[in-house]
């Protein structure tokens, strides 16, 4: 509370100090400038709100499965698309009939194998790999195992850069909306790996026949 004493200078009751007209006036503009500050901080608050509003989220979520199978540490890492409604796959669908595709979003799906294994017979070395799928109607879908592990999700690397091709016969599953790739069985040196979307489900039976020597651990390298 301010009140006019004697020599026309402003007295402030709440704590006594005197407040010359001259020192309001000088007041005054250094309150300016600090709501120009807190305005600045605001609008400065607001457009990085805005920006992160706008940029949203992933449209495909990154994933990773660890499992141990016996001695043998397998790492896939992928994206997950998700279906939204849309045809998966066919003619006229999102994935053609007979068009090589990948199985993930981003950057391609890679498998890492800490020793040598065994997927559906076939004998993979231990390493990093793509992987990739050519599907068919009514007949075995095949599997490709690119030895061009770190790269995009398209274009697929080509044949020249094949670890190994090899068939799997699909089987149908509950409907999985985004894309997933897990073991649902592991049993001492056996497992199952799938990769699941949709109703399409591409079971890989996988061996991991490595045996550390007495007394050597189990890691890779």
């Amino acid at each position: 509370m301010h009140s006019r004493g004697s020599t026309g200078a402003s007295i402030d009751r709440r704590d006594g100090n005197v407040l010359t007209d001259g020192s309001r006036r000088r007041a005054c503009p250094a309150a300016r400038a600090r709501r120009r500050v807190l305005c600045g901080t605001l609008v400065v608050w607001a457009v990085s709100t805005s920006a992160v509003g706008a940029q949203g989220f992933p449209a495909s979520q990154r994933a990773m499965v660890a499992q141990t199978i016996a001695f043998t540490e397998i790492v896939v890492r992928y994206g997950r698309p998700v279906a939204r409604g849309r045809r998966l796959f066919g003619d006229s669908a999102l994935v053609p009939w007979g068009a090589i595709w990948h199985p993930g979003a981003d950057s391609a799906t890679r498998i890492s194998l800490s020793h040598d294994v065994v997927i559906e017979g076939h004998v993979v070395k231990a390493g990093d790999y793509s992987f990739w799928l050519l599907p068919r109607e009514n007949a075995p879908w095949t599997v490709v195992l690119s030895r061009a592990a770190h790269v995009f999700h398209t274009p697929y690397p080509g044949a020249p850069l094949d670890a190994l091709r090899f068939d799997v016969t699909p089987e149908r599953g509950a409907h999985m909306e985004s894309l997933a790739i897990y073991f649902p069985s592991v049993i001492k040196d056996d497992a199952v790996l799938r990769i699941h979307w949709g109703e399409a489900v591409i079971p890989l039976r996988i061996k991991a026949p490595f045996r550390p020597a007495s007394g050597v651990g189990a890691r890779r390298g």
